[in-house]
C-alpha cells in the first residue's frame, strides 16, 4: 500500500529516508548537491494530504509566446486588433477570437485570466520567471512548477513518473529543474520521440533473467545493509525498485492502446497525440505533466501563424477537456495554458506582434476553479491592465490554492526559508472554487 510522502518537519541535523532517496535517485555525481536537506515547515495535517490525493497538473505550454489578442483578449475594430473578429462565447457577455471557435462553447470549466502582468519579456528569462514563478537569484536555483508539483502531489513509491516533459520546438532544451528540490524530481524530458528511451528491458535479456538479476543484485544489497545499516542504502534499493516500475510504464506513452475513436478525438497532430499521452499519464497518477506547442514567437506574419497555432490549441485542448470530463477526471485535473508572456498590440512593419509581458491572458481549468469567470481587465486598446493585475507569483498562488497546497508553504534550504509562492503572492480567490 502506498504511503504519501510525510510532509512534518525534519531534524536539519538528520538525514532523512526521503532524503536519501533523493540522493539516490540524483546518483552519486550530486551527492554532495543534494546533502544540503531541504526542510520543510508548517507541515500540513493527514486530512489535507487525503484531500489533495490523486489531485494532478496539464500544463499546455505555448512556447514561444501566444498572442492574447488572437485568443482570449481580442480587440477587434481597433487600430491594435487585428483582422479576426470576436465570437460569442456559451458564458453571456464573454467574447474570444474567433480562433478558438470549439473552446467558445466549452468555458463552463474554464476560467480567463487577462490580466497578467510580469513585465519581463525576454524569452529566457521570462521562461525562467513564468516556470519558477519568481525572479532568478543567482545564488539559489528555483525549483520548475513541475518539480514542486511533483514533490507536493507525488507518492514517494510511485511507480510511474513524477514530471513529464513533451517539447519540440526551435527555442531550444529548456528541460525544467527540481533546483534545490533535487534530482528526485527533475523531469522525464521527451523531445525525440514521445516513448521514452532506454526504458525497456532489452530483447537479448529474457524477462526471467530480468528478475533474477534483479533478486540477485537485492540479496547482496540485502547482505551489505545488514553490516552497514544507513538509510541512504534503503534509498538506494526504492531507486532500483522505482526505476522497475518505470520500465513497467512504457505503455502509457503508446497511443496505440487506445480505441481509435479516442485517437480521433486528438487528431493527428504531434500537439494531439502528446496531449492524448498527457492524459493516459495523468489517468494513471502522473502528478505533472507539461505539453509544449510551438512556435508562437510572431514578429513577422503574426496572423497566418495564429490561424495556423490556435487551430490545433483549439481542437486539442477542447478533445483534452472533454475527454478529461468525460472519464470523470477534470474535477481532479488542473489544465493550465500559459507561455512566457504575450505579444504586442502594437502591429510592426512586418505584419507581426513583438514580445509583451504588460497585459496578456492565461487560462486555468478544471480542478479547484471556479468555471466559467474571467478575471481582470485590459483597456481598450490591449495595452495596460486596468483591474485585476496579476503577476507570476500571484498565478503560482492561485494555481497551488487550486490543488489544496497551502501557497504560504515554506521549504527551509540550510537555514533560508523559500516559500512554495513568492513572498507577498496573493491567491485569486475570484477564480477558484
Amino acid at each position: 500500500m502506498n504511503k504519501k510522502r510525510d510532509d512534518e518537519s525534519v531534524n536539519l541535523g538528520l538525514l532523512s529516508r526521503r532524503t536519501a532517496l533523493q540522493l539516490a535517485a540524483a546518483g552519486a555525481s550530486s551527492l554532495a548537491a543534494n546533502m544540503s536537506v531541504v526542510d520543510v515547515l508548517g507541515g500540513e495535517a493527514m486530512a489535507d494530504q487525503v484531500r489533495r490525493s490523486g489531485k494532478r497538473v496539464i500544463l499546455l505550454w505555448l512556447a514561444g509566446g501566444a498572442s492574447q489578442l488572437e485568443t482570449w483578449d481580442p480587440k477587434p475594430g481597433r487600430a491594435t486588433g487585428g483582422p479576426f473578429a470576436k465570437i460569442r462565447t456559451n458564458l453571456p457577455g464573454v467574447e474570444i477570437s474567433e480562433l478558438m471557435p470549439k473552446m467558445s462553447t466549452r468555458l463552463g470549466e474554464t476560467a480567463i485570466i487577462r490580466s497578467l502582468n510580469t513585465k519581463i519579456a525576454d524569452h529566457g528569462t521570462a521562461y525562467e520567471l513564468m516556470d519558477t514563478g519568481r525572479v532568478a537569484e543567482p545564488s539559489l536555483k528555483f525549483p520548475h512548477l513541475g518539480a514542486l508539483i511533483a514533490r507536493e502531489l507525488g507518492w514517494l513509491d510511485s511507480q510511474v513518473p513524477d514530471y513529464v516533459t513533451m517539447y519540440t520546438s526551435t527555442e531550444g532544451r529548456r528541460e525544467g529543474s527540481a533546483g534545490f528540490l533535487g534530482g528526485r524530481y527533475n523531469p522525464m524530458f521527451l523531445t525525440d520521440s514521445m516513448i521514452p528511451p532506454d526504458i525497456r528491458r532489452l530483447e537479448s535479456i529474457s524477462d526471467v533473467d530480468h528478475h533474477e538479476r534483479s533478486e540477485l543484485r537485492r540479496r547482496i544489497s540485502d547482505s551489505f545493509t545488514k553490516r552497514f545499516d544507513h538509510p541512504v542504502f534503503d534509498g538506494h534499493n526504492a531507486a532500483y525498485d522505482r526505476v522497475r516500475g518505470l520500465m513497467s510504464s512504457d505503455h502509457l506513452f503508446n497511443i496505440d492502446l487506445e480505441p481509435q475513436s479516442v485517437r480521433d478525438l486528438y487528431g493527428p497532430t504531434q500537439f494531439g497525440q502528446q496531449c492524448l499521452i498527457a492524459r493516459r499519464l495523468a489517468e494513471a497518477g502522473v502528478p505533472f505533466v507539461k505539453v509544449a506547442r510551438a512556435w508562437w514567437d510572431s514578429h513577422g506574419q503574426n496572423f497566418e501563424t495564429h490561424q495556423e497555432l490556435c487551430a490545433d490549441l483549439d481542437h486539442c485542448m477542447s478533445a483534452l477537456l472533454d475527454d478529461l470530463k468525460s472519464r470523470g477526471m477534470l474535477e481532479d485535473t488542473l489544465v493550465i495554458t500559459l507561455g512566457e508572456f504575450g505579444r504586442t498590440p502594437k502591429i510592426n512593419g512586418s505584419l507581426g506582434r513583438d514580445h509583451f509581458a504588460s497585459a496578456w491572458s492565461c487560462t486555468l481549468s478544471g480542478c479547484g476553479i471556479r468555471g466559467g469567470t474571467v478575471y481582470g481587465k485590459t483597456d481598450d486598446d490591449g495595452q495596460t491592465v486596468v483591474d485585476g493585475e496579476m503577476n507570476a507569483g500571484d498565478l503560482f498562488a492561485t494555481i497551488f490554492a487550486a490543488l489544496g497546497i497551502d501557497p504560504a508553504k515554506e521549504y527551509m534550504v540550510g537555514s533560508r526559508p523559500v516559500p512554495i509562492a513568492d513572498f507577498d503572492s496573493t491567491p485569486c480567490r475570484e477564480v477558484l472554487a
